[in-house]
């Protein structure tokens, strides 16, 4: 038996609802299995966002690849006495063949456009909904909330602290590699350093300096042993004592050639324990020495504590960032958009959807800028729907890549420091009010003239497939 904390890569097809194997199971028995698309999109941002960041995306691909049902897990599934053998032996042989369509990671996107489409037989698009779902919601909500850190932090240096309060180690690593993806210099997770080659930061415990019988015996054997990571941890007692006391060994160790590289604030007023720590610090001429803050932070106190000019070179983001906790999750959807070569739409009341087969297109000005995007169909092109933008675009640049074709990769892997140059040139293109933390502004998306007639078209169409 294997302990609960491992997930084997076999076992990934049997992360899924149990509906989408019975659903599959019927569309065996009945013959159903032609070409089938479905699409990831969101139906409306979570509060306070004017757009998003797509990611997960690489993760999801790998799963893809490696997609078989084992004789384990088709043993499993028999155990249910839910399925018939043929059904079971379909699966056995299954290995799948889809192709993927999808925003490359670090793209900026905004509700109602499809950010990755899956193209495949029936029953092996039906089968992967929850895996797909699940891979690119959480990354792109965490790769989000960091960009919106990184937009307000003007510069400074941020770094993930949430894999304690993380929903799980695994919401650990995926947190820890999404904020890299969304601008954060690294985090103090160390096994997703070590899987994902981000950077690892770390300062000390309130532990040590308690274990010690005086503050400053702590602060001196930490630096004695790690010189180089000695930021001090100067919250446990008194702050502003505590601060002197760095600055005092700060004074000793730059006498003997060792630079003291800061002070982390973890508690209590921040900005005012932020203007007195930099006081002392600087009357001391240790003016190079950071000052480095924690403590329940998020993209909202992060903007307060600068626009109140607190003297803070440094942000380490916990818990708000690792489960995003002003917008936990978004209205991620997986939707049929055609079957068998026709389109398909559900007209359900607040949760219609797009049919067809699309591509995101985006209008840029002369300076590189973008200003609306447009989704339509999958055979128009940048030339045939630039007409349709106003005012009439500099450029136009269709965003969808396959990523997946007949099963297997069809690009080289891109880098996650691919993706995170991605991200930071997308920003630099979007309007500031649109990236506003408050209230942003809404980005334009729009349907084309011939997908706007497809949506009427299917409308009627849906009405008679009720009879």
């Amino acid at each position: 038996m294997p302990i609960d904390l491992r997930l084997d890569a076999s076992e990934i097809v049997l992360f899924t609802d149990l509906y989408e194997l019975t659903v599959s199971a019927a569309f065996f028995d009945h013959g159903f299995n032609e070409p089938a698309t479905f699409e990831v999109a969101v139906r409306k941002l979570p509060p306070n966002r004017g757009y998003m960041i797509a990611a997960g995306l690489e993760r999801l691909l790998e799963a893809l690849e490696n997609y078989r049902f084992d004789d384990a897990a088709i043993a499993h599934l028999d155990s249910l006495k839910l399925f018939k053998p043929a059904f079971l032996d379909y699966l056995r042989q299954l290995r799948w063949s889809g192709t993927v369509r999808a925003l490359p990671e670090g793209t900026i996107f905004f509700a109602g456009e499809p950010v990755l489409q899956v193209h495949a037989p029936l029953i092996e698009a039906q089968l992967v909904e929850t895996l797909v779902l699940n891979q690119i919601g959480f990354p792109s909500m965490v790769a989000t909330k960091a960009a919106r850190c990184v937009g307000v932090a003007g510069g400074r240096r941020l770094v993930d602290f949430g894999p304690r309060r993380s929903q799980g180690i695994d919401a650990a690593v995926i947190a820890a590699r999404s904020s890299y993806l969304g601008g954060f210099h690294g985090s103090a997770n160390v096994l997703a350093g070590k899987r994902y080659g981000i950077p690892v930061f770390g300062t000390m415990s309130h532990s040590f300096v308690m274990a010690h019988e005086t503050e400053r015996e702590a602060f001196a054997d930490f630096t004695a042993t790690f010189p180089k990571l000695s930021t001090l941890l100067v919250d446990t007692y008194d702050t502003v004592r505590g601060v002197r006391n760095a600055a005092a060994l700060g004074t000793a160790l730059r006498e003997a050639g060792i630079k003291l590289q800061g002070v982390r604030l973890d508690s209590g007023d921040i900005r005012d324990l932020a203007v007195r720590s930099r006081a002392i610090l600087d009357r001391a001429g240790l003016g190079e020495v950071a000052i480095f803050a924690s403590g329940n932070l998020d993209e909202y106190k992060i903007a307060d504590l600068l626009a109140e000019r607190a003297p803070i070179d440094a942000f380490g983001v916990g818990t708000a960032l690792a489960v995003s906790d002003d917008a936990p999750a978004g209205d991620f959807t997986y939707k049929l958009t055609e079957y068998n070569g026709q389109p398909r739409l559900k007209t359900s009341a607040g949760k219609i959807s797009v049919p067809g087969r699309k591509q995101i297109f985006r209008a840029l000005n002369p300076s590189g800028g973008c200003y609306a995007d447009l989704v339509a169909l999958i055979d128009e092109t940048a030339q045939t729907v630039a007409r349709e933008f106003r005012p009439a675009p500099a450029d136009v640049v269709a965003l969808l890549e396959v990523q997946l074709e007949d099963g297997k990769r069809r690009i080289p892997r891109p880098t996650l420091a691919d993706a995170r140059e991605r991200v930071t040139s997308g920003l630099a293109k979007l309007d500031a009010r649109i990236k506003a933390i408050r209230k942003p502004a809404e980005y334009p998306v729009r349907h084309s003239a011939a997908l706007g007639a497809m949506i009427i078209d299917e409308k009627l169409h849906a009405e008679t497939r009720q009879d």
